[in-house]
């Protein structure tokens, strides 16, 4: 027998597009609303790799059916989701989210698959089977029930069961032909076939040598289908041999005959898997006669296509050979287009319980526009769809905004902050915002306890004078460099490793801080947000929050020129208490947003 050249890479014809499918990789090649050519690629488990029942002949042919349908239905509706969706969701899909907390969209994919599945079912077996039993009962009527009985006329009924299987499936084929969209699926079938004709014919892969082969092919999912047809029609006459014997069971007798083409169909499949896969390694008189039908049957499911269908196809073969052979090809994802209010609908799914604003900030972070353009925001990329599932997920344990992002908006500057920083909060603007006020060209301007150099590069920034940053963490100070690199004031602000005034010289115009000043006793009692992330060492502040301030009061006169400002952050009820420390200091109290004493502005009195 003449032996053929096959293959290991397969296909399957998408929206616009082809996925094609070796060893070790998949990739799909879509043309998007311009007419570009995209690709998405990943790489999959070899089946060597996989469970060994992937590779026991006659059952293999049952996981890799089964696996090939979930897959392809995924790719397929993957590939929809290149194009533009303004569908925006529904009542029922809001309230799916809503009450049952499941992703409708996942929910979607699931009920087409068992709809498929549903519908193959009644449309080939049940249909059949349910005209059959009435052929039956009208034949009884004419002849003895010994003759109906004998054993060709067993097979002649599953013959005859077999020939309106197969008439179905030629007719549903040929409806679907009707629709615009699935014919053009049918092109990008027959550019998928001509692709993988071309590779096996060696020539070399071109849209021209292409274009000279037939949409046909041996290893097609129709011919598959229809072989399953003909081996269920021996299989399923064996069972009839044994339907005399069911007489008495009566109603009992159609219930079983129906479940066992279910059960058996597993077989039927295992059989003909084994038998396409061989018949698709030769090619003699004998072979064509088998694979005759199933060729013909692909004159519907596949038609001619156009050069730039045979360019999409070509793309995912060629993507496939590149990766198969060199696994360190990275793999790519469509840069698809998802409906804005689809994906907050998914993202507040999973973030119950957590506060609007959240939301609106990851949507912010994630596609890089202000809280304010968000009404108008209708579509949301791939990549900014990933970022907000991701950062929804960090969330969803607990995290902080700021420790999910790593960045916050201070005083208009974009401050990286770690776990070896206190998280820049707003009220700490006011404090920024009185130092620059106070502040001139020829300012000193000293921010002790700097953490991630906030202040520091507000003030530099805004006043651009003089700045010395201190801090007793060297790792705070390498964020606060880092921070004041990246905002352009690297070069105003110097960083002075000191434990509060220990390695401080000179004097200074203003001394600003925000120093630790929750008691020792309450950093237990904070939130989670807070008392897990922030550092501890720049939440402590003594026994009753006010170490620091002891040590200004002490210190700060020796430091500061006269007329010079101390600037310091407060915690609740305790600007009193630091107002009466400081004894040298004609003090005002600045409140914040919410009403609460939260700034000390205190200048030196001689």
């Amino acid at each position: 027998m003449a032996r053929k050249y096959t293959s290991k890479i397969g296909g399957q014809a998408v929206l616009e597009g082809v996925m094609m499918r070796g060893e070790k990789s998949m990739a799909t090649a879509v043309r998007d609303e311009k007419g570009n050519i995209v690709v998405e690629s990943r790489y999959i488990k070899p089946v060597s790799e996989r469970p060994k029942i992937y590779r026991v002949p006659f059952i293999r042919g049952v996981f890799n059916f089964f696996d090939s349908m979930v897959s392809g239905m995924k790719t397929l509706m993957r590939s929809g989701e290149v194009f533009d969706d303004d569908a925006k969701p529904s009542k029922f899909e809001k309230w799916m989210a809503k009450k049952l907390k499941v992703n409708i969209y996942d929910v979607m994919m699931v009920f087409s698959v068992v709809l498929g599945i549903v519908l193959a079912i009644g449309l080939f077996f049940f249909l059949p089977l349910g005209v059959l039993t009435g052929v039956k009962t009208l034949v009884a009527k004419y002849i003895s029930e010994e003759a109906n009985s004998l054993w060709y006329v067993t097979v002649l009924y599953a013959l005859f069961e077999g020939l309106l299987r197969i008439i179905i499936f030629v007719v549903y084929i040929a409806f679907t032909t009707l629709m615009k969209p699935i014919r053009r699926t049918y092109m990008y079938h027959g550019a998928e076939h001509k692709t993988i004709s071309c590779y096996e014919h060696g020539l070399e892969l071109t849209v021209e040598n292409a274009q000279k082969m037939t949409t046909v092919h041996d290893r097609c999912g129709t011919t598959f289908m229809f072989i399953v047809m003909l081996v269920s029609v021996v299989i399923f006459s064996i069972v009839g041999i044994f339907e005399p014997y069911m007489e008495s069971l009566g109603v009992w007798k159609n219930v079983i005959l129906f479940a066992s083409r279910i059960v058996l169909l597993p077989i039927v499949m295992g059989i003909s898997y084994e038998m396409l896969k061989t018949m698709a390694k030769f090619d003699n008189w004998f072979v064509r006669i088998f694979k005759f039908p199933g060729l013909m049957l692909q004159k519907l499911t596949t038609k001619q296509p156009d050069d730039s269908m045979v360019e999409c196809a070509i793309t995912a073969f060629k993507t496939v050979m590149a990766m198969d052979a060199d696994p360190t090809i990275p793999e790519k994802r469509f840069d698809t287009k998802k409906p804005y209010e689809k994906v907050r609908s998914e993202i507040k799914t999973m973030l119950k319980g957590v506060d609007e604003s959240d939301i609106d900030w990851i949507f912010c972070e994630a596609c890089g526009v202000k809280r304010s353009e968000l009404a108008d925001l209708s579509h949301v990329r791939q990549m900014e769809y990933e970022k907000a599932v991701e950062y929804a997920k960090k969330r969803q344990k607990g995290e902080p905004l700021w420790r999910v992002f790593g960045s916050v908006d201070f005083y208009g500057y974009n401050i990286s902050v770690t776990p070896d920083v206190l998280c820049p909060r707003p009220e700490t603007e006011y404090l920024a915002q009185k130092a620059i006020e106070l502040a001139t060209g020829s300012s000193r301007v000293l921010d002790m306890c700097c953490g991630s150099g906030c202040i520091a590069i507000a003030i530099a920034g805004e006043a651009g004078c003089e700045v010395i940053a201190s801090d007793i963490s060297q790792s705070a100070l390498n964020v606060a460099k880092d921070n004041a690199d990246v905002n352009g004031v690297g070069n105003k602000i110097s960083f002075i490793l000191s434990d509060k005034f220990e390695a401080i010289d000179g004097k200074f115009d203003i001394i600003v801080s925000n120093p630790p000043y929750i008691p020792s006793g309450d950093i237990a009692k904070l939130d989670k947000e807070v008392r897990d992330y922030d550092p501890y060492i720049a939440l402590d502040g003594g026994a009753d929050g006010l170490d620091f301030y002891r040590v200004f009061a002490d210190n700060a006169v020796e430091y500061l020129n006269n007329g010079g400002y101390l600037l310091l952050e407060v915690g609740v009820d305790q600007a009193n208490a630091v107002v009466e420390m400081l004894k040298n200091f004609e003090c005002k109290v600045v409140k914040d947003l919410q009403g609460i004493d939260r700034i000390i502005v205190a200048q030196r009195i001689d």
